[in-house]
């Protein structure tokens, strides 16, 4: 709910400034607002309905992620969404969705926010959770016919969960 009220206090300042300096935009409604609240929380909070598996993932891949993030995500003109395991102490670490990320829901909302990289927003939740789970399991996380949805992506357990410093100030909740 704090992301919805720095939002609001955000895009209202900014149309109002915007408005009394040149003229322009307008304040922000209650539907501008909820088109761009769509945030994801590591505990799911904000996930839709929706589901997919792997399988389902791989043809939605190869269509639409395969030009920049490679066959099976090995890398291409963007960087390797798979490998990795057992680098982040090494003077190379390879950071990949496998290696470092700690939540399996911030996949879920960049994949759903910004890919495919030209056209950010393209892809329906069942799209988004099967992709998800093709990528979670090209790096052995989860099975090819394991449905990712609101109540089990959650759940997954990604390898580098326990390698983030928690954020020691008394105002920030941590989310496990």
């Amino acid at each position: 709910m704090w992301m919805r009220s720095a939002l609001v206090l955000c895009l209202t300042a900014a149309a109002l400034t915007a408005q009394s300096k040149y003229g322009v935009g307008r304040p922000a409604t209650e539907t501008d607002i909820k088109a761009l609240d769509i945030a994801i929380a590591p505990d799911g909070k904000g996930l839709p309905p929706g589901s997919g598996t792997a399988v389902q993932g791989a043809a939605i891949y190869e269509r639409r992620c395969q030009r920049c993030h490679g066959a099976k995500g090995a890398g291409g003109d963007e960087s390797p969404l798979v490998g990795g395991q057992g680098t982040l102490n090494t003077p190379k670490p390879l950071k990949t969705v496998g290696s470092y990320w700690p939540h399996a829901t911030t996949l879920w909302d960049y994949i759903n926010r910004a890919m495919p990289f030209k056209e950010p927003g393209l892809l329906n939740p069942d799209q988004v959770y099967a992709v998800s789970a093709y990528i979670l399991h090209l790096n052995g996380i989860v099975g090819e016919n394991d449905a990712m949805d609101a109540s089990t992506l959650p759940k997954v357990k990604m390898p580098n969960r326990e390698g983030f410093v928690a954020d020691p100030r008394p105002d920030v909740k941590r989310a496990r």
